[in-house]
């Protein structure tokens, strides 16, 4: 995918939260994976938050960080399986104004040539939320390089061609 040089880079601000029952700080490899690359491709982390696996704190984190317009992105890592317990994907579509299919089934793609069949206990997602984009990423360090390195360090890049999120961002909020 192409970079244009002679295009200005507008640095996305990107809040990460992740989604997990069991993990703290400490041994957060997954979101340590995310912030590590978002930072290296020159991208802002505007907020760092750790979450167990409940619908309505996560809404609750969600809305937050809507609202604040320091944050131009929100990227989940964890509660996206088939288990009771993950419930990302429920949550990310109670604040939803538009989802992007194209993300979830191109992360599962890109992830086949990885991890082959089981990619299919993935419910990874995408949508665009009053202006802000919400990417919930599966909880492996696997999944989030993956799904970085595959679609969104390309897709947050302000000139990738022919096209990207964030020359769309100014209009996000059109009616």
């Amino acid at each position: 995918m192409p970079i244009d040089e002679s295009r200005a880079f507008l640095p996305v601000r990107i809040a990460v939260l992740t989604v997990s029952d069991t993990r703290g700080l400490a041994d957060d490899r997954s979101g340590d994976t995310l912030v590590e690359r978002l930072e290296a491709a020159g991208h802002v982390l505007a907020d760092r938050v750790i979450l167990r696996d409940d619908a309505d704190d996560i809404v609750a984190q969600l809305d937050r960080w809507i609202d604040d317009a320091e944050v131009d992105c929100i990227i989940t890592t964890g509660g996206t399986g088939v288990t009771g317990r993950d419930v990302t994907p429920e949550a990310v579509e109670r604040v939803a104004d538009k989802m992007i299919p194209g993300f979830g089934e191109l992360f599962r793609w890109l992830s086949y040539q990885t991890i082959g069949t089981s990619t299919v206990q993935s419910r990874a997602c995408a949508c665009v939320a009053r202006g802000t984009y919400i990417f919930a990423l599966p909880g492996s360090t696997g999944a989030v390089r993956d799904a970085w390195d595959g679609i969104l360090k390309d897709q947050l890049d302000s000139r990738h061609r022919p096209c990207n999120f964030v020359e769309l961002m100014p209009r996000l909020l059109e009616r």
